[in-house]
C-alpha cells in the first residue's frame, strides 16, 4: 500500500512486518523515530510476539541483541554516529560470532566538534568490522533493504547494517509502498538460526580461540562475505519478482551505456547526481552514474566491468580518511587495478553541507575536461582554511579550530577582552 510517511516510520513499519522477536534500542538522533515507532507497535499489540527492551546505552543495545540472537531470536536494533562508536566492541563481537542481527544505521557525522547532520563517517569507521553494509538511495529502498537484510543475514549468519542518510531520508516525507504481511512472509521464512544457545544441547559461543584456529575463523568470516556477494543479486531478483519493483542488489547503473565519464556514489546524493547528469546529457555530455548499494561486501568485479569502457571515473563520497584521502575511492581504485582511466576523488557533504546541482555541474564539467585534482573537497572555503592556518603560524596559543572558524563566520560571539 502506497503511504505518504516519514522515512523512519516507513522503516519501522517494514521492520515490524519482518516479525522481529527482540528489539533493543537506545535513542540517538536521527534514528529515534524508528525505534519509537516500533515501541508503540509492541505496546499496543500490533507487533505481537516481540519484546522491546529499553537499555541504558548503545553498547547495551547491541549487547542485548547479541544475547537474544545467540538464544535464537530474530533481533533488531538501530543507532547512529557516536552511538555506533560507543557499541564498537559489540559491533566486532556480533560479526565475529556470526550472529544475523539487522541494524539500521541513520548515517550521521562523528565529532568532535559535535555535528548531528548527515555524512557517512560513522558507517565507514566500521567498514572492516565484518558487517554487511547496504546503502539506500531513497526511502523506498531503505524499507525494501530491511526485508532483504533479514533474509540475507539469516542465510549467511552475518549481521547487516542498513545505512540510510540521517535527516535527508529518516525525516523526509515521501510516498513509500509498504508491503502486506503476506508478501513479507512469502519472501522471508521463519527464523532458523545456524547456531543457538540451547540448555538441552550446551555449547560455548565466543570462547577463547588461540593461534591454532584464529586465522581460519577470520578467513571463514571473509568467506561468508563472499557468499553474500553472490546472494545479494539473487535475493534482489527474487524481491523484484515478489514485490514488483527493482530494489537492492550490488550496484545500480544510470545512463551508463555510452558514457565517457562515470560518477560513483552511495546513498541519497545519487538523486541529486542523477538530476545533474540529466542536465549534462541535455548539453551533449556523455556521462553516467554508478550507485553502490553493497559497500560490504564490495563488488569489485561488477564495478570493474561497469567502468571498463569509460575514460574517467569520479567518486563522490561523504567521508574521507584523514591523512590519506578518499575511502570509497580507494576501494574503487582497487576495482580498477591495472586500468588506465584516471580516478578523481571528491569529498562532499561533510557534516550535512548541501551538495547542490550547481556545484556538481561545475565539478563534473571540470572532470570531463580533466582539470580536477586527484583529491577535491567540494565547496571548501579556502579563505577560512588559510586564515586559520595563518593564525596558527602567528600565534602559539591559537585556540580551538572549530570555535575560531565559527567566530570568523560570525556564528558565535568573539572573545571579550
Amino acid at each position: 500500500m502506497l503511504k505518504q510517511c516519514e522515512g523512519s516510520h516507513a522503516v519501522a513499519a517494514t521492520v515490524a512486518l519482518c516479525r522481529p522477536e527482540v528489539i533493543c534500542a537506545y535513542p540517538i538522533s536521527p534514528q529515534t523515530h524508528i525505534v519509537e515507532g516500533l515501541s508503540e507497535m509492541v505496546r499496543d499489540g500490533t507487533l505481537p510476539g516481540c519484546e522491546f527492551i529499553n537499555v541504558e546505552s548503545e553498547f547495551a543495545a547491541l549487547s542485548v541483541a547479541i544475547g537474544s540472537s545467540a538464544a535464537g531470536a530474530r533481533s533488531y536494533t538501530a543507532t547512529a554516529s557516536q552511538g555506533l562508536l560507543y557499541m564498537a566492541e559489540a559491533v566486532w563481537n556480533a560479526s565475529g560470532l556470526g550472529l544475523p542481527i539487522v541494524m539500521t544505521l541513520a548515517n550521521r557525522a562523528i565529532g568532535a566538534p559535535i555535528n548531528i547532520w548527515n555524512d557517512h563517517t560513522d558507517s565507514m569507521s566500521m567498514r572492516d568490522a565484518g558487517w554487511i553494509q547496504l546503502f539506500a538511495e531513497n526511502n523506498q529502498e531503505a524499507a525494501d533493504l530491511h526485508i532483504q537484510a533479514f533474509r540475507l543475514a539469516e542465510e549467511v549468519s552475518l549481521p547487516i547494517m542498513v545505512c540510510m542518510d540521517g535527516f535527508i531520508l529518516t525525516h523526509a516525507y515521501e510516498g513509500v509502498d509498504i508491503p502486506t504481511q503476506e508478501q513479507v512472509d512469502a519472501y522471508l521464512p521463519p527464523y532458523e538460526p545456524r547456531q543457538v544457545l540451547d540448555p538441552r544441547d550446551p555449547v560455548s559461543i565466543g570462547a577463547m580461540v588461540g593461534p591454532e584456529a584464529f586465522t581460519e575463523v577470520r578467513y571463514l568470516a571473509h568467506a561468508k562475505q563472499m557468499q553474500a556477494l553472490e546472494l545479494i543479486p539473487q535475493l534482489a531478483a527474487e524481491f523484484q519478482q515478489q514485490f514488483g519493483r527493482d530494489s537492492g542488489g550490488l550496484i545500480r547503473q544510470y545512463r551508463m551505456e555510452d558514457a565517457d565519464t562515470v560518477v560513483i556514489a552511495l546513498g541519497s546524493v545519487l538523486g541529486t547526481i542523477k538530476d545533474t547528469i540529466d542536465d549534462l546529457r541535455d548539453e551533449g555530455n556523455k556521462i553516467g552514474v554508478l550507485g553502490i548499494t553493497s559497500f560490504r561486501p564490495f563488488p569489485l568485479t561488477e564495478i570493474r566491468d561497469a567502468v571498463s569502457h569509460v575514460r574517467r571515473v569520479v567518486v563522490v563520497e561523504k567521508c574521507f580518511a584523514v591523512g590519506i584521502g578518499g575511502i570509497v575511492s580507494r576501494d574503487v581504485r582497487s576495482a580498477m587495478r591495472n586500468r588506465p582511466q584516471p580516478l578523481y576523488c571528491v569529498v562532499a557533504g561533510l557534516g550535512g553541507r548541501a551538495i547542490t546541482k550547481d556545484s556538481l555541474h561545475q565539478l563534473f564539467m571540470e572532470a570531463i575536461e580533466d582539470k580536477l585534482e586527484p583529491l577535491t573537497f567540494l565547496d571548501l572555503d579556502w579563505n577560512a582554511v588559510n586564515r586559520e592556518l595563518e593564525r596558527e603560524r602567528l600565534t602559539r596559543r591559537s585556540g580551538p579550530i572549530a570555535e575560531n572558524l565559527l567566530r570568523d563566520l560570525g556564528v558565535v560571539a568573539a572573545r571579550v577582552g
